[in-house]
């Protein structure tokens, strides 16, 4: 089942997710079904699930004030939340999102919805931004040494998943905020309103 608009608003006060970490879902969610409309267009007969794309966008760090249980990191309990909760195929796509599977190949991206959340995360903090301009923001971070081996590990196979998809849809990373952010925001979540994409 896919949560509905509501759903995933409830889902968000449920486990308190931040408003400034629902505005970074959001615009994961935009980038993400940009990007998928920008394939669609160059390849009439490629599908992908928006609906479940968009639904896996919004709620891919409801676990981020969540309570972990033991052993639990991230997105382990957005997956378990979302099992929880009936979201099984959400869950599913929610569990490719995180920086470390794209070098694990038991869960790397491989469907085109998993592709575009992943990279879509990549490019997005508060802003819509490039995967250079995020994994730059990570480094000034305080991050542990095993988070900054994982982090220059993926570096070059996330830069390869950008090039990847930029290439597809004939953009350069640096135009995709400009380009995603053109589109009007009321065009942006129809599909879980109930409109369409």
């Amino acid at each position: 089942m896919i949560p509905s608009y509501d759903q995933i608003q409830t889902l968000w006060n449920t486990h308190a997710l931040p408003q400034n970490k629902q505005k970074h879902c959001r615009l994961v969610a935009q980038t993400a079904l940009w990007f998928a409309r920008q394939l669609v267009q160059k390849n009439l007969t490629l599908s992908i699930d928006t609906r479940l794309l968009e639904a896996a966008a919004l709620v891919h760090d409801i676990d981020k004030m969540a309570q972990k249980k033991s052993n639990e990191h991230h997105p382990d309990a957005a997956v378990r939340i979302l099992r929880e909760s009936g979201y099984d195929e959400v869950a599913d796509l929610v569990r490719t999102h995180p920086l470390h599977a794209i070098l694990d190949q038991s869960i790397t991206p491989k469907t085109w919805e998993q592709k575009l959340l992943y990279l879509s995360d990549k490019m997005v903090k508060y802003t819509i931004i490039t995967v250079d301009a995020r994994f730059a923001l990570w480094s000034r971070e305080n991050l542990p040494e095993q988070v900054l081996h994982e982090m220059n590990a993926a570096y070059p196979k996330v830069k390869a998943l950008e090039k990847e998809i930029c290439t597809a849809i004939n953009v350069l990373p640096r135009d995709v905020a400009r380009l995603a952010n053109k589109e009007e925001t009321s065009t942006m979540m129809l599909s879980l309103k109930g409109g369409t994409l």
